[in-house]
């Protein structure tokens, strides 16, 4: 694990507003940040709200060069109408100085909300990948059974398009290929907290962003999903959250995958 020479502890739960907890980070702390923020009014987190620009800055204050924040977030529909609100949030996140490295997908395998008589029922979220600079690290999941595996094929590229230079190559397929970037995870539920981060989820991003070692931070730990992916997946953390009932969950899932010595499989 990597030391810190911070005045703050890494591996521990900040029972505060997460905007607390960043004003004591230095600047580029924190490798990967994965989150998915209580957004317009389809998640009450106890009854608190946050300021999403002030969180904003923060994040791209503590966040190192070339380091990743996942923001997982969606949309409400009032009177009608889906606010744009991931949208909007996306391109202040750009607009304060983040690349949008990527907006992929959550597909929701079984998702609880089944739409009005008028549209589709709702099933994804968005998980908008914001890079601070060129990305430092990006591992990403091979997962993908390519169909014609083993065959090959000439790839033509272009070069300077004032010389109109080409360059043949023979390209063998791999049995297996880069994971799309619109994941299909089930939803879990959780008779304690009103939206639990998938495992997977976090896992995957964990493992997508950041190596061994890193510091993975969550401003909205809710019930300590990414703080227990992160110490199964041997990267340090620090968590956020307001809500000392939450908290108290959280803590609780800590120290039982911490006893257990659990490896994601």
């Amino acid at each position: 694990m990597k030391i810190y020479k911070i005045t703050m502890e890494v591996n521990k739960i900040y029972n505060e507003n997460c905007l607390d907890t960043m004003a004591r980070m230095p600047d580029g702390f924190v490798d990967l940040t994965v989150t998915s923020p209580p957004y317009d009014n389809l998640r009450t987190y106890n009854g608190y709200s946050f300021d999403f620009e002030a969180v904003a800055k923060e994040l791209y204050r503590v966040t190192k060069q070339g380091g990743v924040v996942v923001w997982v977030v969606g949309d409400a529909t009032v009177k009608g109408s889906e606010t744009g609100t991931a949208f909007k949030q996306a391109l202040y996140f750009k607009e304060i100085g983040f690349n949008l490295g990527d907006t992929m997908i959550w597909q929701k395998a079984n998702p609880f909300n089944f739409g009005s008589n008028l549209f589709y029922p709702q099933s994804f979220e968005y998980m908008f990948i914001l890079t601070k600079g060129k990305i430092k690290t990006s591992n990403l999941i091979r997962d993908r059974i390519i169909k014609n595996a083993g065959k090959t094929f000439r790839r033509t590229n272009r070069g300077n398009n004032d010389k109109m230079v080409y360059h043949d190559k023979i390209v063998t397929l791999k049995e297996i290929g880069k994971r799309y970037n619109v994941w299909t995870i089930p939803v879990q539920s959780n008779k304690n907290h009103p939206a639990p981060f998938p495992e997977q989820l976090a896992n995957d991003h964990i493992i997508s962003w950041s190596n061994e070692g890193d510091l993975v931070y969550d401003p909205f730990m809710g019930s300590g999903t990414t703080a227990k992916m992160a110490i199964i997946n041997q990267r340090n953390w620090i968590g956020s959250e307001i809500s000392k009932e939450y908290c108290e969950i959280a803590e609780k899932r800590i120290e039982a995958v911490t006893c257990r010595g659990e490896r994601w499989k």
